[in-house]
């Protein structure tokens, strides 16, 4: 089965094994027989991924959180590890959607979409582009709104508890912190439903 290793880590729908698998009697069959083997791992209904053993390469969770459940892109906790920007290791990986909030957990960890208004999913999303594929993910200035406009029962009214949060709560690499690019914050700021909160991260930036 040559044309699975040749499918590399980019997840695929039922469509694409069943069309290479014609010659068998039942290629749904065959497609459980093949999950079975640990050839390929389902990621939800009708969506797998050929494992690391058969393709030889690492899996990116990024690129699979973004197939799993779109348009979405990574972001809060998650896109803030990525960068180094916090030193807690993340339970689970975190994106931002245009579709209804929901969540998956397979064999790969659990992700978590969370939904949005469409004005304000568009600003601050980066394009990372690997050598044989790419993800969204949320720049560092967008996953710290998204963390902190839509993390529930997080308040953040005055300055000073913004900087507590970023420094105790979060340990945020307040170095970097203050390299941040205000545009983005302020755009998130125009169209956000806690602009005290974004205006406060704003306020501790300029200080």
């Amino acid at each position: 089965m040559k044309f699975i290793s040749q499918l590399g880590i980019i997840p695929f729908d039922f469509s694409v094994l069943a069309s290479n698998l014609k010659d068998y009697k039942s290629p749904r069959q065959k497609v459980l027989e093949l999950e079975k083997q640990g050839t390929i791992i389902r990621l939800k209904r009708g969506m797998y991924v050929v494992s690391p053993s058969v393709s030889g390469k690492p899996l990116s969770e990024e690129l699979i959180a973004n197939h799993l459940y779109g348009p979405s892109y990574v972001s809060m906790e998650t896109a803030l590890r990525y960068y180094g920007l916090i030193p807690e290791s993340v339970h689970a990986m975190v994106s931002m959607t245009l579709k209804l909030t929901k969540n998956y957990e397979n064999n790969i960890g659990r992700f978590e979409y969370i939904h949005c208004p469409a004005d304000y999913y568009s600003i601050g999303i980066r394009q990372v582009v690997e050598e044989d594929y790419a993800y969204l993910i949320a720049s560092p200035e967008k996953a710290l709104c998204d963390l902190i406009a839509y993390t529930p029962k997080l308040r953040l009214r005055f300055v000073k508890s913004m900087q507590t949060y970023l420094e105790e709560d979060i340990r945020f690499d307040m170095v970097e912190f203050y390299k941040m690019d205000p545009d983005i914050f302020e755009q998130c700021l125009a169209v956000s439903k806690k602009k005290t909160d974004i205006q406060n991260i704003l306020k501790l930036l300029k200080k």
